[in-house]
């Protein structure tokens, strides 16, 4: 092979994987190796029928990169209008392990709306810890979140 063909050829694959992780989800959003968010939850669901349901492939909107499903056109339009009102909060990661400083999946089973706001947490036992003091719990994730939003898991 020439150097010339090889260099072409080295560099179109450094493009290529510079560019797919370029659409990764951003570091503060919460979403699986394909960039699906709240594991393909509708959240617009979340307020408008007050439980959580498994949007569609066929109605979705990006937000930080990340893709959420939708059931209807309509909710991923309402969505698309105001997604900082629909998203959850914490990126999506879970609101108790927030307050401790940690970013942990969630359960998409496991949320509450408060003040117009959806919250997550890792499943239905540790919500029910959460819920022993929501406004607390609440307060020093707000505190948190800023300085563990742009560190991955890992690093926390």
């Amino acid at each position: 092979m020439k150097f010339s063909t090889l260099t072409k050829s080295a560099f179109f694959a450094a493009s290529v994987l510079a560019s797919s992780l370029s659409f990764a989800a951003d570091i503060d959003a919460n979403a699986d190796v394909n960039d699906i968010a709240i594991s393909g939850y509708d959240t617009v669901a979340y307020f408008t029928q007050n439980k959580a349901i498994t949007g569609s492939s066929e109605y979705t909107s990006t937000h930080k990169n990340a893709i959420y499903k939708f059931t209807s056109a309509k909710h991923r339009d309402l969505f698309r209008a105001n997604p900082e009102k629909y998203a959850p909060q914490f990126g999506g990661f879970c609101a108790f392990g927030v307050s401790m400083e940690k970013k942990f999946d969630v359960d998409p089973e496991a949320f509450k709306i408060v003040e117009n706001k959806l919250y997550l947490n890792l499943d239905k036992s540790v919500q029910k810890q959460w819920l022993k003091d929501v406004p607390g719990f609440i307060n020093s994730a707000d505190s948190n979140w800023f300085d563990i939003k742009d560190k991955t898991a890992k690093e926390l």
